[in-house]
């Protein structure tokens, strides 16, 4: 099992596509994060979705041709890949990513996962709004007749990538590795969820479904959970964790999100395409 570990770990190293891609005219690349070897991680994937879905609403294209080409960074932990001059909506800071490893001196900042990146980023002279929250919250409301909660199945567990390999056999089992839809419709199946997948636990809360960090591994640092718990109005008391399936299970549940998802959205940077 380690052995197994130890492989995807390699081959899960960063990869900095845009999913805009290359194109020949002025346009705004929507920065991500995904893994080198070719896979697509549901979590990171939802940055595509969620943007693209925003601009639908405004008769916009991701390869819309703009007059000034911008970066944006929306979902995930991936600030230390930030440039200078890029925009902020919804990104947060990897606790395990060295802080020398973050370069930007000037970002046009939107919205910010938590308060504890917003922190991390005053402390470096960046102006930060008091809009939190990640963009994936946002799927309830922008897929208002897509997507539903059903409470068929008891439970279910979401892993991260590099967990999947000490749960790839649990019959409970939703893999990050699947499409992005799937993965939705498999957690608003469960009555529960159990994740160390942050956007398992993501969807799942923005849905209204009971779910409960399992802490599967050490790989992952505890800033980006309590980044996005802290940004969806829980407080540091009522920051907890599983180490097992089985102790998350007799845990239950977090306490529910405490969000008003408005001022994230009206955050959108819909100006860059104007």
């Amino acid at each position: 099992m380690l052995a197994k570990l130890s492989t995807l770990a390699k081959n899960l190293t960063h990869s900095s596509t845009p999913l805009a891609g290359r194109l020949p005219y002025p346009h705004v690349d929507l920065f991500h994060w995904s893994p080198s070897n070719g896979s697509v991680n549901f979590g990171d994937r939802l940055s595509d979705i969620v943007t693209r879905q925003m601009l639908a609403f405004h008769g916009l294209s991701l390869d819309d041709q703009v007059r000034d080409p911008a970066r944006l960074l929306a979902i995930g932990s991936i600030l230390h890949f930030a440039q200078s001059g890029d925009n902020v909506w919804g990104s947060g800071w990897n606790g395990k990513i060295p802080e020398k490893e973050f370069t930007a001196t000037d970002l046009k900042v939107h919205a910010v996962r938590g308060p504890l990146t917003a922190e991390f980023l005053r402390k470096r002279g960046i102006v930060v709004p008091d809009v939190y929250g990640d963009p994936a919250l946002l799927l309830p409301y922008i897929f208002k007749n897509r997507f539903a909660a059903t409470a068929e199945d008891d439970y279910v567990v979401v892993p991260n990538l590099h967990d999947l390999p000490l749960v790839s056999n649990h019959p409970k089992l939703v893999s990050p590795l699947w499409g992005w839809n799937i993965v939705i419709n498999k957690i608003l199946k469960a009555k529960f969820v159990l994740a160390s997948s942050l956007h398992g636990l993501i969807i799942a809360e923005a849905f209204g479904i009971p779910a409960r960090y399992v802490r599967l591994s050490q790989t992952e640092d505890l800033f980006k959970y309590k980044d996005y718990y802290f940004g969806s109005g829980r407080t540091e008391t009522e920051f907890s964790f599983a180490n097992s399936l089985d102790e998350g299970l007799e845990m239950g549940g977090a306490p529910a999100i405490r969000y008003d998802h408005t001022a994230l959205m009206y955050a959108f940077p819909l100006e860059l395409w104007n």
